[in-house]
């Protein structure tokens, strides 16, 4: 799984690629997410506004709209986005 993380102005945007085998299970965790039950070992998701989760081909879209006056941290997103891999796999 390879991740680019691009900041926003109003949040970050992950585009997650190399997911073959992995896609149905990525995009369940992600929803979680999407839906408020993350369970990523961080409070990063407080400062979280909306998650929008879209497949392209074989890739996967994250929006990560941050609430009004937060910033989101990209070090927690990489430490998200690195629990996910690993209950994924």
């Amino acid at each position: 799984m390879k991740t680019k993380i691009v900041r926003k102005q109003d949040g970050v945007e992950v585009q997650v690629s190399d997911v073959e085998g992995r896609t149905d299970r990525l995009l369940a965790a992600f929803r979680e997410c999407q839906e408020g039950r993350c369970t990523c070992p961080t409070d990063e998701y407080r400062k979280v506004e909306s998650v929008g989760v879209n497949r392209s081909g074989s890739d996967i879209l994250l929006s990560i709209r941050a609430k009004a006056g937060r910033r989101i941290d990209v070090s927690e997103i990489e430490r998200c986005l690195a629990h996910t891999r690993a209950k994924c796999e």
